[in-house]
């Protein structure tokens, strides 16, 4: 019962005896308790040790010191060592729990995990579409909207709309001419997503909360795999990129407003590929449409320019201020 005092239970026996009759001898102590006198003399001098005797001024022996005096100072001691390892426990948990999670910010710093081919890639962003919290942003290039990959992800964005996570996604301008694709941003901006379009789409990218940034593997080929990167100033840096793009980028359902020289966005970035010496095939390939597409633009390009070359077209269109 009072061994949380630094008791056993046979000195405590001793004790109580002694309360009862101080009086007692070590042999009648023995005797009463059924030890041998050592055990007794043990047992009074770790009473002795606790204060819990002291002299009986009239016999010269020793008698046992009253509980409300004896028992409750080594009570308060032990409360007041209790607090103090308390409160070491306290700092110990503290100081563990500012290396995890400094060590955890190191890792976010200088992890990246590679995520080789589709399956893979797919898998981790049904993961990490459970877990983000408040934001999901992605930029989508025409060459990624295959029908699998809307199909694996229309329940992944329907779940995070549906629970609170904010959704922004930029498209390329092309994909108004895909009636299945315009079929979809109307389903999820009906949802509550925000779509806009872009002429131009870097690459295939998603972000979530500011914290981890999903990057292809081939910026030509997102279907090779993937890397995800933790660190905070790369997350920022493609933050920034979305933020840019999504700034100048048209909201689904407007019409891509023209510019002071009657261009088209998607006008516009065809002259900036070209006169920068992109061939059709590349131009294609960034614009997300068909060679046959850029090179109906490029000719109409050139009969509103008056030039009968791409080289003439982009010197005509420079002297104009067009670029």
């Amino acid at each position: 019962m009072l061994s949380t005092l630094g008791i056993s239970e046979f000195t405590e026996s001793v004790y109580r005896a002694m309360l009862a009759d101080h009086t007692w001898s070590v042999q009648q102590l023995a005797l009463r308790l059924g030890a041998t006198e050592k055990q007794i003399r043990q047992a009074l001098d770790q009473l002795a040790e606790l204060a819990l005797l002291t002299d009986d001024g009239s016999s010269g022996g020793m008698k046992a010191v009253g509980p409300s005096v004896g028992l409750s100072a080594l009570l308060a001691q032990a409360e007041t060592e209790m607090a103090e390892r308390q409160r070491q426990i306290a700092a110990t948990r503290e100081a563990i729990a500012a290396i995890a999670f400094e060590q955890e910010r190191q890792a976010q710093r200088e992890s990246s995990i590679r995520l080789e081919g589709l399956d893979a890639v797919r898998a981790r962003i049904e993961e990490l579409s459970r877990t983000v919290r408040t934001e999901c942003l992605s930029l989508n290039p025409r060459s990624a909207q295959t029908p699998d990959a809307k199909a694996a992800s229309t329940p992944l964005n329907q779940q995070m709309v549906e629970r609170g996570v904010a959704l922004r996604c930029i498209y390329q301008e092309s994909y108004r001419n895909d009636p299945a694709l315009v079929a979809y941003a109307n389903w999820l901006t009906g949802l509550g997503g925000r779509l806009r379009t872009a002429s131009t789409i870097p690459m295939l990218t998603i972000v979530y909360d500011r914290e981890i940034a999903l990057l292809p593997l081939d910026p030509a080929n997102s279907r090779l795999g993937a890397v995800e990167v933790r660190s905070p100033a790369l997350v920022a840096a493609v933050y920034a990129l979305f933020e840019q793009i999504w700034a100048g980028a048209v909201p689904f359902g407007e019409t891509a407003p023209l510019d002071a020289n009657g261009l088209q966005p998607q006008e516009k970035q065809l002259l900036e590929l070209l006169s920068s010496g992109q061939t059709d095939e590349l131009a294609a390939r960034k614009l997300g449409v068909s060679l046959r597409t850029v090179r109906r633009i490029a000719a109409d390009l050139m009969e509103r320019l008056g030039a009968r070359s791409r080289f003439q077209a982009g010197l005509e269109a420079g002297r104009r201020g067009w670029l």
